[in-house]
């Protein structure tokens, strides 16, 4: 019996290239209304509808909606389907997949209309469609040159045109278009994760990590972790600092249009940690638990002490402990709470007199003075070497106009490439070099209660804090004997000085007084 019009059962095919054209006026239920009033008009009966926002780049085995029409032909091999698209273009805008997905409906015994062009099994009609499809990847590709040629064109004018990177968001400003800005309160989250590690606060990236993850803000991934490749990327991401870098487009530290949330030297100082720092991962119980873990070492053996809990009956207890074998004092465990509270009694003999604050303060006073004029010559030789580096840049490009030997012209490259990078070092100090007019009262204020009170920053009992204390009060470990205390430490230079100073009023005062 002869199958009639009616009897043909029809498969719809939309296809956009992303999800944001589902919304517009070629998405796909205008495509699959437009494909229905087809199939109305030809009498066909709609049996399933297919739909694909991936383009796959021509590749019709990479969309999900391709690959589930041809499954629904294969379990069907005795009924035979027409396969409706509202453009060629939908098909395959590729000519050697074109060619390769009509065979696969061949193979299939499906029919393919189009409610644009007309499929005909001649040489001719194979002919024209070849060159339809010619034609359409000839616009796929070139249109992924145009996308491609703008991108890299917005780039150099320093504009992000990639996803916008943990602490930023796009805005659409006038003048600029879409802009990133700092997305709060991610943006200082940020800021403090990159500057934290750059400073030796975070000694590690897996202490950066942890971080961010005590901050309920700070976006995960579907598992709702922080991966560590992502905290890996987010230092080594020059945004940050202000400046747009592309290996894609060739484009290397350009300044851009947004607001950064760490300095250029900052960057360098991170990237610098990164080198130097081991990638073992940290202990969790080091920031958290441990404030002396990695600083007080044994005093026998020199060697740092280690920490652990002990279980007992009823609860757990903290303790510092040598594990160097041979020492005396291997294996011999010492209470946290104990040894703890012994460095807080060295910690209070940090606290100067009042008459020794108010002489600090004027000390600080002249050090800010001396500090500035240094400032002011740096930012003046900053400007110098700026020029030399301008004519540096200047010679080598006009060597490179002068030669066509691509090894050479590459090398020249290069070159030009790292003096633009020392120029923009050299212009953020210059810009930055000198202290704004009143930060000598805010950074005073801020230097002169550290030094005021060290022991409040101790007593705090914030693990921070503490290790913060560790790093500016003290130049080297502190040596602890389980059985004789805390040895002399080597004190900062603030402190140093101030000591000084008072062993000097003490003996000026005896001396009065005989």
């Amino acid at each position: 019996m002869k199958e009639t019009q009616q009897d043909k059962q029809a498969i719809i095919y939309c296809r956009v290239s992303s999800r944001a054209q589902e919304a517009d006026g070629h998405g796909l239920q205008s495509q699959e209304t437009r494909c229905r009033e087809y199939a109305v008009s030809k009498g066909y009966h709609v049996a399933a509808v297919f739909p694909d926002t991936f383009t796959g780049g021509g590749d019709f085995m990479k969309r999900p909606g391709m690959v589930a029409l041809l499954s629904f032909l294969d379990a069907q091999p005795d009924t035979r389907f027409v396969v409706i698209f509202d453009d060629l273009k939908r098909f395959a805008r590729d000519t050697r997949f074109h060619l390769d997905l009509r065979e696969a409906f061949r193979k299939r015994k499906a029919e393919i209309e189009c409610l644009n062009f007309k499929f005909e099994d001649t040489p001719e009609g194979e002919f024209i469609e070849t060159i339809m499809a010619a034609q359409g990847a000839l616009e796929r590709k070139q249109n992924g040159r145009q996308v491609s040629q703008k991108m890299k064109a917005r780039m150099q004018s320093g504009y992000w045109v990639h996803n916008a990177p943990t602490g930023y968001r796009y805005k659409t400003v006038k003048g600029h278009g879409k802009l990133l800005i700092p997305d709060e309160p991610l943006a200082s989250l940020v800021k403090e994760g990159l500057e934290g590690f750059a400073s030796g606060r975070f000694q590690t990236q897996v202490e950066v990590r942890r971080f961010f993850e005590t901050c309920p803000d700070f976006p995960r991934n579907k598992h709702g972790q922080i991966i560590q490749q992502r905290i890996s990327d987010m230092l080594t991401q020059p945004l940050y600092a202000g400046y747009i870098c592309s290996e894609t487009y060739g484009l290397s530290f350009l300044k851009g249009q947004h607001e950064p949330l760490i300095s250029l030297k900052t960057f360098d100082k991170i990237q610098k940690a990164r080198r130097e720092t081991a990638y073992a991962p940290a202990r969790k119980d080091i920031g958290e638990d441990f404030a002396l873990r990695g600083f007080v070492t044994c005093g026998d053996c020199c060697v740092p002490l280690r920490s652990s809990w002990a279980t007992g009956k009823y609860k757990r207890y903290p303790y510092y402990l040598c594990q160097t074998k041979g020492c005396p004092s291997y294996g011999k465990s010492i209470p946290r709470d104990r040894l703890e509270a012994d460095f807080g009694t060295v910690v209070k003999t940090l606290q100067p007199s009042a008459s020794l604050f108010a002489l600090a303060k004027v000390m600080f006073q002249h050090a800010w003075q001396a500090r500035l004029s240094q400032a002011e010559e740096a930012v003046a030789s900053a400007k110098r070497q700026i020029t030399q580096i301008e004519t540096q840049i200047e010679s080598l490009l006009g060597r490179i106009m002068a030669t066509s030997n691509d090894t050479v012209i590459g090398a020249y490259e290069a070159k030009i490439a790292g003096l633009e990078k020392d120029k923009l070092r050299l212009m953020e100090n210059a810009q930055n070099g000198v202290p704004a007019a009143g930060r000598l009262e805010d950074m005073l204020e801020l230097s002169l209660k550290f030094l005021s009170s060290p022991w409040k920053l101790w007593e705090s009992g914030d693990m921070t804090l503490r290790r913060t204390l560790l790093r500016l009060a003290f130049t080297d470990r502190i040596a602890y004997h389980r059985n004789a205390g805390a040895r002399t430490p080597s004190i900062a230079l603030p402190f140093k000085a101030l000591g000084v100073f008072q062993q000097g009023q003490l003996k000026n005062g005896a001396a009065g007084e005989n």
